[in-house]
């Protein structure tokens, strides 16, 4: 079980990680050009929602087929992702984990049922159309059922983390924020959920703990370091950059594909989020806003007087624990590295033994 969930782990590394650089192409592009970066521009920030919404996930796609079908089968995959980020509000990252695989491995039955019934000089016609055809299937399926399930699952996460802090739960709330987030789900729940209740909180008491759960740069730092100290290949090599775009430019969205590439990672991710959650209501932490973009600067220029030892304590607890217990699962179960001639051309990950 253990070598099927790494082979599963594998898999989805191999659709992630050939696609760091241009996630960080486009991390960089934001934390320096949108209206709240360091370098505000507005003809550059225009670059920041298409190449989220449209490329990259999109690039995700063509990996995931291309790992099944070699480029044949990245293209129908690529073209059938375009079904789920048009039907969808948000980054479709994780449909893209779906649709690119399926795209690739439905065109490659396709094919193996065609490969000895096609007419001699009828080749390229019939291996065109027939992808052309599954690809404009896959985009319509993907487009009128993505979207529907995406706004379910945003209304269900949220109603959920809005139950646990009106119950002062709060740590627990991380269960859910976490893997929301990494969906491309965060602006829904910082927006829509924790934004109101700590305007409202902010208006009794003047700072709002809610301004904390979503934003804290802190798990996310401990992550990447995990990955740069104990891990190795693409996410070893990227994660400095990430580290520095993610806590020095607020730009969170570049650790979430490090925890899609290797799922438990999000174990990691709970106990930094929740351990700062935690001392965040033992010590009465607090902003006076939502930081924004969430970089460690816009924390510092929203803390209320007195409490910068709440704050930026939650902030270190959260990045240490989610760096030990990264750690550790970094060390029982390592990224897979992947033999690129064996497995781009066959999407099979060899078990280790």
């Amino acid at each position: 079980m253990r070598q099927r969930w790494q082979q599963f782990g594998g898999f989805l590394a191999g659709m992630v990680i050939p696609n760091i650089g241009a996630i960080i192409a486009w991390g960089l592009i934001t934390a320096l050009f949108i209206p709240t970066g360091w370098l505000p521009n507005e003809r550059f920030a225009a670059l920041v929602g298409p190449m989220i919404t449209y490329l990259l996930p999109v690039l995700i796609g063509f990996s995931g087929g291309k790992l099944i079908h070699g480029t044949r089968g990245g293209v129908v995959g690529a073209a059938a992702t375009m079904g789920v980020v048009v039907g969808a509000g948000i980054p479709m990252f994780l449909g893209a984990m779906i649709m690119g695989p399926l795209g690739g491995f439905l065109i490659k039955k396709i094919d193996e049922v065609l490969e000895d019934k096609i007419p001699v000089g009828f080749e390229m016609l019939i291996n065109n159309f027939s992808a052309g055809i599954l690809a404009a299937i896959l985009v319509l399926i993907g487009q009128v059922s993505i979207g529907p399930v995406v706004v379910w699952a945003s209304n269900v996460l949220g109603a959920g983390v809005d139950f646990l802090v009106s119950r002062r739960l709060l740590p627990l709330a991380d269960l859910i924020i976490e893997p929301a987030k990494v969906l491309f789900l965060n602006n829904a729940i910082n927006h829509g959920v924790l934004g109101p209740l700590g305007v409202a909180d902010v208006q009794a008491s003047g700072k709002a703990i809610h301004f904390l759960l979503e934003t804290n740069p802190g798990p996310g730092l401990g992550l990447l370091l995990a990955f740069y100290l104990v891990g190795k290949g693409m996410l070893k090599e990227s994660a400095p950059s990430a580290m520095i775009i993610h806590f020095l430019g607020g730009i969170h969205e570049i650790y979430f594909p490090y925890v899609l590439a290797h799922p438990i990672m999000i174990v990691a991710m709970w106990a930094g989020g929740m351990v700062a959650d935690l001392w965040f209501a033992i010590f009465g932490g607090g902003l006076v806003a939502t930081p924004s973009p969430g970089s460690i600067f816009a924390y510092l220029a929203v803390i209320p007087k007195g409490a910068h030892f709440a704050v930026l304590g939650g902030v270190l607890v959260g990045a240490v624990a989610s760096f030990l217990v990264g750690s550790a699962i970094l060390k029982a179960f390592p990224v897979r590295e992947r033999e690129e001639k064996e497995e781009v051309a066959t999407g099979v990950l060899p078990v280790a033994s």
